[in-house]
């Protein structure tokens, strides 16, 4: 099934105004069909093919799951914990979590305007100057599949090192684990962890709503759990709250500065899955709408959730060296097995957090596929003919899903090499997300934010340009500090291969846009107007019912 079919009157530089205009709604009562959308996705350009069957908090369920708070948070909470302790733990996540409200925020308001499962890269190429937006959409678009499929990778392994962890809370009688995991054995469970997080996501596509609803419940419940358990038991006693709130122990060798800086990848890591929502825009009903205030009430609930969990585990922390020291990388089970005094008692409140893992590996999985597909739809990909296929009986771009799933198999070698692969596939994973975030985000600020003026989510001038610099500020410093090793001194087996892979992806997208894409590469559908178009001439004030016309400039590169 063809997924390049391009709708009559579509537009280079945006739908028409009666599309973009804003319809009165509030966030849990849109009466709106599956049409509204379906209508929208013809103005940019593109088919509908997928079906729209979820709501502002389905979207917003679904993107809390992606980030799978407090699952995102325990299975890197050795970063942190070696690059200073409770207070790279609980500031660091408050900072991050307020650099990246703004970020969402930022996000929200191109998408309310352009809302595409090709997001941040259909983004760049509508609102980037007529001369650069094919090679600026590309690259964007490059990074922005590559992260998806990248942090996907990084949460099943991790589920893996993970439940590893947990199993090892029971323990022999000499002390030992119980279960010494051979690097096979864990490549394995990571293996069968990511063919059955595809599983659930393909065949139970129709249920993966109420699978994300189901995990909201999940997660809080489970978080009371632990909250009250750790903090009414803690066997091996209370630390005070200066400690909890104010205790900074860096033991990672880097200068006490940047080991705080270094430590701030486990936040980082916990949100980057902000933006990878936009790719479920073509199965929203509104996504104008919805998808932004998704992304927004998402990253206001998860620092909320985040606090909630780590807090209790600062107030019951054992020692930091005994835990950094761990073999598996992996503390959390070791600090409820320590607060709790007993191995099952640990187990019981690790296991809604191995649930976690499960749903947000499905959750990514699912992300990944739609922007993968969305991608080779406009021919982006080396054999975009079968990755842009859409499976009807599923509901979904099967061939897309697997593609994913063979590369983040392929990429789980690299385990067998490095203790360190873990370090590697999250912080390429975060590079790669927050470069394709940026670039939407720069373009619109070099544009004087034009594009955005009647967006359906909008932020206003003040605001808008504040939240705008602080993204792009934390996208420059991120990048290079995610390519950092996490301790010194740095060996061949633990040193960060993030740059390693980062560097390999961005040669394959470099290789392919010079020998096919530079000439045959067209971007998202535009055909059929013929000549770039720039932006729509606009009432400045957002809602505006004055028609737009688009003013020609003349032809791209």
């Amino acid at each position: 099934m063809s997924t390049t079919a391009k709708a009559s009157g579509s537009y280079a530089a945006g739908p028409p105004a009666d599309i973009l205009r804003p319809r009165s709604h509030d966030l849990g009562g849109e009466t709106a069909s599956a049409s509204d959308g379906d209508d929208l996705l013809n103005a940019l350009g593109y088919k509908a093919e997928l079906t729209r069957t979820r709501s502002t908090w389905h979207v917003a369920f679904m993107s809390f799951v992606l980030a799978s708070i407090p699952y995102g948070l325990a299975t890197t909470m050795y970063y942190p914990l070696q690059n200073g302790g409770p207070v790279v733990v609980i500031w660091g996540w408050v900072i991050v979590s307020l650099i990246i409200l703004c970020v969402a925020s930022s996000l929200g308001e191109i998408t309310s305007v352009y809302p595409t499962a090709g997001g941040v890269y259909y983004q760049t190429f509508m609102i980037a100057p007529a001369k650069y937006r094919r090679v600026s959409a590309y690259i964007c678009g490059w990074a922005y599949v590559v992260g998806n499929i990248t942090i996907t990778l990084a949460v099943n392994f991790g589920t893996a090192l993970f439940f590893v962890a947990c199993v090892n809370v029971f323990q022999n009688e000499d002390g030992s684990d119980i279960w010494q995991a051979e690097t096979y054995q864990i490549f394995l469970v990571f293996l069968a962890i990511t063919l059955l997080c595809n599983a659930i996501s393909a065949l139970g596509n129709k249920i993966l709503p109420l699978l994300d609803t189901f995990a909201i419940v999940w997660t809080f419940v489970g978080l009371i759990c632990i909250l009250v358990t750790i903090l009414v038991v803690a066997k091996e006693g209370r630390r005070s709250g200066a400690y909890a709130f104010g205790h900074f122990e860096p033991t990672s060798g880097w200068p006490k500065g940047w080991a705080f800086c270094v430590g701030l990848l486990h936040a980082g890591y916990a949100t980057s899955s902000t933006g990878m929502i936009i790719s479920m825009c073509e199965e929203v009903q509104r996504p104008a709408t919805q998808v932004p205030k998704a992304m927004v009430i998402t990253i206001v609930i998860n620092a909320i959730g985040g606090l909630v969990f780590m807090i209790p585990l600062m107030f019951v922390l054992p020692d930091i060296a005994m835990l950094v020291a761990l073999p598996s990388g992996q503390p959390v089970p070791t600090i409820l097995k320590s607060a709790v005094g007993s191995s099952a008692g640990a187990i019981c409140l690790l296991i809604p957090l191995m649930v976690l893992g499960i749903l947000c590996g499905t959750a990514c999985t699912t992300a990944a596929s739609r922007c993968t597909w969305a991608f080779a739809r406009d021919g982006a990909i080396p054999g975009a003919k079968w990755w842009k296929k859409v499976h009807t009986g599923l509901d979904l771009p099967l061939n897309a899903m697997m593609l994913s799933m063979v590369i983040q198999i392929l990429l789980g070698v690299i385990y067998f090499g490095s203790s360190a692969a873990f370090n590697a596939f999250s912080g390429v994973g975060v590079i790669c997300l927050t470069i394709s975030y940026a670039v939407p985000i720069a373009v619109s600020m070099i544009e004087k934010r034009k594009h955005v003026i009647g967006a359906k989510f909008p932020l206003g001038n003040s605001l808008g340009w504040f939240c705008n610099i602080i993204a792009i500020a934390w996208s420059f410093f991120a990048v290079p500090l995610f390519c950092m090793p996490a301790y010194l001194p740095v060996t061949a087996g633990t040193v960060n291969y993030a740059p390693v892979v980062f560097v390999g992806f961005t040669s394959i997208s470099l290789a392919w846009y010079i020998t096919w894409g530079h000439k045959n590469y067209a971007g998202p559908p535009t055909e059929q107007v013929g000549e770039d178009v720039a932006p729509m001439a606009v009432s400045s004030a957002p809602g505006s019912d004055i028609k737009k016309q688009p003013e020609v400039v003349g032809k791209a590169d």
